[in-house]
């Protein structure tokens, strides 16, 4: 199965590049209620996966991962470095170190 799309697996760290971002807002089931409900999506174009070339987007819903990127948003700071990425943890305990390298 062919996978245009990043997935961080726990205690896993994943180095990442970015070259473009966009905001996209979803809809999905709550787990708690079961109902719908819309939600922000923070969407980056990824061109490199450990070193390795590649053409994948990785989707951000949480809030938490979003906001420890979010400095490197303005004039896209971001494609300047590689960010290493770790989740920890799953469903509301989810945590998530993020490592940003300058490449060069």
């Amino acid at each position: 199965m062919l996978m245009n799309y990043v997935e961080l697996t726990p205690e896993i760290p994943l180095r990442l590049h970015f070259t473009d971002d966009y905001r996209v807002q979803r809809d999905l089931p709550d787990p708690l209620t079961g109902k719908t409900k819309r939600v922000d999506s923070l969407i980056f174009w990824v061109d490199e996966v450990n070193g390795q070339p590649v053409a994948k987007t990785f989707s951000i819903v949480s809030k938490g991962l979003a906001a420890l990127l979010e400095p490197y948003l303005s004039d896209k700071a971001y494609r300047e470095y590689d960010f290493t990425i770790t989740k920890r943890g799953s469903g509301f305990a989810t945590q998530f170190q993020v490592d940003a390298l300058p490449r060069g």
